[in-house]
């Protein structure tokens, strides 16, 4: 009994194909018919009050179904209307009796209304908004894609809600493929119902005339309009279901909700309407008992609105103002005035304290930071420290908020040392929206460019935001344009936040797992000062420092052949191979840029040496040839949405990687030793020297 029950879906389909053979009795045709009609109205109210379509997925499966039980309960009417003498049952006679009792004329009028409305009108539109919705849902996923994978960089998600949201998107795309295909069945179904009453009237015709049928056109007409309707207002419920569900993608709640939120949100727009109604019904001649009955009702209805969003804000503006209240009188009560407070001289030194990072607002963006106000800036950067932690091993010191005077109302700035490093601005009420390659459309804006990577945007109106996404754009949030802009400000500058009270501390807590290392390398053979400078060089070109152990051990070995520190770093890059490699490779893959032999020895000849140690002494015409051809080989790079590189031999990797970052600070320089050998390696490029122009002819010197 349990496998039945477990197959029951499966088994009830055997059983809706086997209508189309077995002939049921008119009984159990009645019963079928009735749960045909039920289960229509019941799919038809679940599409109404789910909030999203993914809350009904089965629903292309259903459609089928269901199209296959009303075919086969045509199927076994129609043999009960032409093998019975037109008794197709009580359900059918009822329906056909309640249309085409009084004239068979009119019911017959009746009926092919309302099978071409659901023909034409819903059945064609929902197939039209299905084709649209799946074409656009495929459209916005890379778009989509890149907001998930925006987000988890950022820290506002962890790896199991990306998978979640990733899986979701698939089963969007998934879904409104299924519905573009699905109602294809719907459309064959209005347009099979038609034949098959053609087929009921004209066959009922012909044979209750042979079987001589008294009153044969009333009773085949009423059997075949009875048939039709039976069919036609489940069919019509359904396509009303599948046109419902695939336009329900910019609801939050159910129909109900979004419906009166809505209306009763645009309190002026009823009023104008009802007071125009009853301005119609003052005008002779038009019908002015249901005009003023209608205008003064949507007048009434406006004007209690319009009251009861009035009353919401003052209560909500009195609320903020009561809390916000106590606070301000607290403040007040405890600072005291500036004249007083700086009379101390230990005050003023407080003025000189310099902050690692700083971040100043214009007046519009203090919500967004103030968590008495709702702002959730400070959470998310709290997220961003942890994730920023794991992956580079540096705990990214206290952020100072507050405000600036000197800042227009929507911009922001970033300070590092109390120097300005950046600068932004956002609108509070906008979102906004980067520009794909190439947009599936044009949405209206205002033109401005991502602060954090400089690409091009467009700040959108939030009723904007859907039909940014589905034409490609990919749509972020004011406040994670800010912090995600802060986000690589910090990872930018990670190396000049790193002090010595940091390098410090992280050694102290190395010494809790790994104290051996730590005596042995500190501060007999390492000092605090030379691992700052090799901690700093790391993490200025983006290699994590969370295997401090490892870092410490290699120094150590280094620090016995060589006092040459940048060759102790180049020794540390090396045993951190694995970490390097998995810092800058994609699946197993590492797109690179490669140096031809040639020019390999060119470098390796202008390295020169003197007292400070070796620095690059490169030509002009070889800088200018390395330079010029990387900035077309980046262009590559940034094409494929990755992190330019360029793999070279160990001996000139560092002089090599400080040269090229004056021209593009977001390049990074690897060795071949720093990769591991299980990496497929794949060149997009090689830099060579061009051909050089013959060199001129010296004129030799007349003998005298």
């Amino acid at each position: 009994m349990k496998r039945i029950l477990q197959n029951g879906i499966a088994l009830a389909v055997v059983v809706i194909v086997l209508f189309i053979v077995v002939p049921l009795p008119l009984p159990l045709v009645d019963i079928l018919l009735v749960v045909n009609i039920s289960l229509s109205m019941l799919i038809l109210v679940i599409t109404m009050t789910i909030s999203d379509a993914l809350d009904f997925s089965i629903f292309p499966s259903l459609l089928l179904i269901t199209t296959l039980f009303r075919l086969g309960l045509n199927v076994s009417t129609t043999r009960q209307i032409l093998g019975n003498n037109g008794n197709a049952g009580t359900v059918i006679r009822s329906f056909g009796m309640m249309i085409a009792d009084q004239n068979i004329v009119l019911g017959v009028i009746i009926f092919l209304i309302i099978v071409l409305v659901q023909l034409i009108v819903v059945t064609k539109g929902a197939e039209r908004v299905s084709e649209v919705a799946a074409r656009f849902t495929l459209d916005a996923m890379p778009g989509k894609q890149m907001a998930i994978d925006a987000d988890l960089s950022s820290g506002l998600i962890d790896e199991q809600g990306a998978k979640l949201r990733r899986a979701k998107i698939q089963m969007e795309a998934d879904f409104y493929g299924a519905m573009d295909g699905a109602t294809k069945f719907v459309k064959g179904d209005a347009t099979l119902s038609l034949i098959i009453t053609a087929i009921n009237f004209i066959g009922g015709l012909i044979l209750g005339s042979l079987n001589g049928v008294d009153n044969v056109l009333e009773v085949y007409s009423i059997a075949t309009i009875g048939d039709g309707l039976v069919s036609q207002i489940p069919s019509l419920m359904i396509s009303t279901a599948t046109a419902m569900i695939v336009t329900r993608s910019v609801s939050s709640g159910s129909l109900n909700d979004d419906v009166v939120q809505q209306f009763a949100s645009q309190p002026k727009a009823i009023l104008t309407a009802g007071m125009v109604i009853g301005i119609l019904g003052l005008i002779p001649g038009t019908p002015h008992a249901a005009l003023l009955v209608v205008g003064v009702g949507l007048i009434a209805a406006g004007w209690w609105m319009s009251g009861r969003l009035e009353r919401q804000k003052a209560e909500e503006q009195a609320a903020i103002a009561a809390a916000q209240q106590p606070a301000a009188e607290a403040a007040a009560a405890t600072q005291p005035a500036p004249g007083d407070y700086y009379k101390d001289i230990n005050n003023v030194y407080g003025l000189l304290t310099v902050d690692p990072i700083e971040m100043e607002f214009g007046y519009s963006l203090i919500p967004m930071v103030d968590e008495n106000s709702g702002g959730k800036l400070i959470s998310r950067i709290v997220i961003f420290r942890r994730q920023y932690a794991q992956e580079m091993g540096f705990v990214i010191p206290s952020i100072r908020f507050h405000d600036s005077s000197a800042l227009g109302t929507n911009q922001y700035a970033v300070k590092i040392r109390g120097e300005e490093v950046a600068r932004g601005e956002i609108l509070v009420d906008y979102y906004l929206a980067l520009e794909p390659a190439s947009p599936a459309g044009e949405i209206d804006g205002i033109e401005t460019v991502e602060p954090a990577y400089g690409i091009p945007s467009r700040w959108i109106l939030p009723e904007n935001k859907e039909m940014a996404e589905i034409y490609g754009y990919t749509v972020i949030d004011p406040l994670s344009v800010m912090q995600t802009h802060l986000s690589e400000v910090v990872r930018s500058h990670a190396h000049e936040l790193l002090g010595r009270s940091e390098v410090i501390q992280l050694v102290e807590n190395l010494k809790r797992t790994n104290p051996e290392v730590v005596e042995e390398a500190i501060p007999t053979v390492l000092s605090y000062a030379n691992l700052e400078r090799i901690l700093r060089s790391l993490l200025r070109e983006g290699v994590p420092i969370r295997d401090l152990g490892t870092i410490l051990e290699t120094a150590v070995d280094s620090l016995a052949s060589t006092k040459d520190l940048d060759m102790v770093t180049e020794n540390i890059r090396a045993a951190l191979s694995r970490t390097i490699t998995r810092r800058f490779c994609e699946h197993g893959q590492l797109r690179v840029v490669t140096l031809d032999a040639e020019v390999e020895k060119r470098v390796i000849s202008s390295l020169t040496k003197n007292e400070q140690g070796i620095y690059l002494a490169m030509g002009p015409d070889l800088m200018q040839q390395i330079v010029t051809q990387l900035a077309e080989f980046i262009k590559k790079f940034n094409d494929l949405s990755q992190t330019p590189i360029v793999l070279t031999s160990q001996v000139i990797r560092i002089y090599l990687s400080r040269m090229l970052s004056q021209f593009y600070p977001n390049l990074y320089v690897l060795a071949f030793n720093e990769v591991t050998s299980d990496v497929q390696i794949q060149s997009l490029g090689n830099v060579t020297l061009s051909n050089e122009p013959p060199a001129r002819p010296v004129r030799k010197a007349a003998a005298v």
